[in-house]
């Protein structure tokens, strides 16, 4: 981890500069910001699926916990590198070793699917396909791996059914996505903060930010879904997404708004979260919102009670909250 502390030290103040330094004209180029929402055809954008979504989300669960170095993990990780490439992507796996925050050198694969892969004019959506190693809020089996289906898998089910959309009426222009494996493997809720770092969070998307994909690659923006698929969900706008990308924000929170889903969107900032955009915006260059289910008027607030304890099951998933965001963020690509 040391490697990535020096970087992350280094790319702060460079991507601090950039974002803060870039030109009006920089952005009219599609650089490092957007404009703002124009007016646009909804109509564009094919038919999402929150019935196929929810298949998606579902299988994954299927494989069992999807945490890194187990058997469950591999095989979960070749199914969605052939899911990808049987919606017409370009699969790249990106390997990679990372060390955890006890010690453990994990074995991780960030899987990437391209499409119209020559365009320069390019848009990135990801999730984290990996789960939690142990359920640290839950009062029970606290030291055993959970399902994540909202917590892992909602955001990839999604991807997933957005992938099989893109492969029947290509867009025309290039869309990036991505799974990024280890984001969920930080110390348990509660370890001291001396003996635990933000840095021990998104060890894939860490990895990829030093090292893309494709070198000298370029987006013109991001957009993170992470745990997009419960029951009563809440979308408000997440303060890191606030600090680096505040007209994708825009952008996307308006589209939610034209579709009819301004009661999931909302437009409460929350606090800045670590979280795989925190990483891609201020490493990778690439500024990312995050569509993150962060509940700010209910008790507890956060990520609801089912966050990190054996409660993320497919019990919590939701079609129709499938279906809003899928339909946003594909309403977002087909209009771009």
């Amino acid at each position: 981890m040391n490697k990535f502390k020096q970087i992350f030290g280094g790319g702060l103040i460079l991507w601090m500069c950039v974002l803060g330094c870039a030109s009006e004209e920089d952005k009219k180029r599609g650089g490092l910001e957007v404009d703002i929402e124009q007016e646009v055809d909804l109509s564009v954008a094919p038919e999402f699926s929150g019935d196929s979504a929810y298949q998606f989300v579902e299988r994954q669960v299927g494989f069992g916990p999807r945490v890194p170095n187990s058997e469950e993990h591999e095989r979960c990780g070749e199914w969605l590198a052939q899911e990808l490439q049987r919606h017409g992507a370009e699969v790249i796996v990106q390997k990679g070793k990372s060390k955890a925050f006890d010690g453990k050198v994990l074995e991780l694969s960030n899987i990437v699917g391209q499409y119209n892969p020559n365009s320069k004019n390019r848009i990135m959506l990801y999730a984290h396909w990996d789960t939690r190693p142990f359920a640290d809020k839950d009062i029970i089996r606290k030291n055993e791996p959970i399902d994540g289906a909202n917590d892992g898998g909602s955001g990839v089910g999604v991807l997933l059914e957005i992938a099989r959309q893109l492969s029947e009426k290509p867009p025309r222009i290039g869309v990036d996505i991505i799974f990024f494996d280890g984001e969920d493997y930080g110390a348990p809720n509660g370890t001291p903060s001396s003996s635990s770092s933000y840095l021990d969070w998104c060890l894939g998307s860490q990895f990829w930010s030093e090292q893309p994909h494709r070198y000298g690659y370029r987006a013109r923006f991001g957009i993170l879904l992470d745990m997009v698929g419960a029951k009563d969900a809440v979308f408000n706008r997440e303060g890191t997404s606030m600090k680096y990308a505040p007209s994708v924000v825009r952008k996307v929170w308006s589209r939610a708004e034209k579709l009819g889903y301004g009661n999931l969107f909302q437009n409460k900032e929350t606090p800045s979260t670590v979280d795989d955009n925190l990483f891609v915006s201020e490493m990778g260059g690439v500024p990312s919102v995050n569509i993150v289910d962060y509940r700010m008027n209910v008790m507890p607030m956060g990520y609801g009670p089912f966050h990190h304890t054996h409660a993320d099951n497919m019990t919590v998933i939701d079609r129709s909250t499938l279906e809003a965001v899928g339909k946003t963020v594909l309403s977002i690509v087909y209009s771009e």
